[in-house]
Order: C-alpha cells, then structure tokens, then sequence
C-alpha cells in the first residue's frame, strides 16, 4: 500500500512557481496577515500549489518557505500534518473515504492505490465530520453522503465519463434530516 501523503520515493520536480493567477492569490492571501505574521498563509499557499500541480512537491514547499521567510522544515511539518495536502501524485479523481465505523462504501480500488489509467486515486481519511449522512466520500471540495453500492458505482461511472453529479446526499435526503424528513418542530408548540 502507498500512503499518497508520504513523499518518499516519489521523483521530484527540481522547481516551483506559482503561475501569474496562483502568484496574485499567493499575494492577496499574505497580505490578510500583519506583518511579521505571514506565515499564517502557508495553508492557503499549500493549497495553491496543489491545485496547480495536483500535488504539493517538495520545490513547492520550499518557494512557499522563501515566500513566508520561513524555514523549510516548518513547512513540510504542516504539509506533512494536514491530510489535505497530497505529497506524491493522486489521480485525476482524487478520492478520500472516511475510515470510521458508519463510512466505509466500497469503492472497488484499495486504499491507497491509483488506478492503472491514472483517472482515480483513494486515500482515507480519520473523519469527514459527516456521520448523520455517512458513508460520505470527499472529491474535490465536494462532499457525496448517504451512499451505497449503487450509488458509489454510479458517481464513479459518472467520473469516467468526464460528468460530475450533484454533490450532497446521494438518497435525496434534505440537509442532515431524517431520511424519512423531519419528525421534530414540525409544528409550532405555541397555542394562539
């Protein structure tokens, strides 16, 4: 099994830098912190770098560190923390299951692993804080809740496809409600 938050052995780029866009948001993000405090962005800078690159390079960590003048290794302490951050390349559809007991749908790859055409990769994750709608799987920055065998099978077939379903409750449940609809308040307990 290959933990995709674990740099090891993973060929590196020898550079990074931000393009134009990523650049400006670099800026505008350090800016919302004093000075002297702009080490504060390295999250929103991390997260730049992976949405560009698809995954954090250690030449990223290290631009970020010059950004922030800050050293290296406080970096990859917190890109290392966060399993946000992705430190070897994922697939196109990066998929993260959460581990605990009400989430566990079946997938059809292993926790992990990347499938041979690049397209999907799992890892798991300790919670998603989503248990009233679990199983729940986070793609993107999307969650997809209340699954089951068909309807993992179904966004996963969607994927291949090149579509994106609906993000949410994958039963039609409203919000976190019952999956019958709401049972409580639902009618005013003040007499006129």
């Amino acid at each position: 099994m290959t933990d995709i938050h674990s740099p090891e052995d993973v060929a590196q780029p020898e550079t990074f830098a931000f393009d134009a866009e990523n650049l400006a948001k670099a800026k505008a993000a350090i800016a919302k912190y004093p000075a002297g405090r702009q080490k504060s962005a390295v999250l929103p800078l991390l997260d730049l770098a992976q949405r560009q690159e698809g995954w954090v390079t250690r030449a990223a960590m290290d631009a970020i560190a010059d950004m922030l003048e800050m050293a290296p290794i406080l970096v990859y302490e917190v890109a290392t923390f966060y399993s946000m951050f992705n430190l070897r390349p994922v697939g196109k559809h990066h998929i993260q299951v959460c581990t605990n007991v009400p989430c566990q749908p079946e997938l059809g790859i292993g926790i992990g692993e990347t499938t041979a055409d690049g397209q999907f990769s799992l890892a798991e994750v300790e919670c998603l804080a989503a248990c009233v709608n679990a199983p729940v799987i986070w793609l993107a920055d999307d969650y997809y809740e209340d699954l089951d065998a068909d309807s993992t099978k179904k966004l996963l077939q969607a994927l291949k496809r090149g579509e994106m379903l609906k993000h949410g409750s994958q039963s039609g449940r409203q919000n976190s409600a019952p999956a019958g609809g709401p049972i409580t308040l639902t009618t005013s307990p003040v007499k006129s």
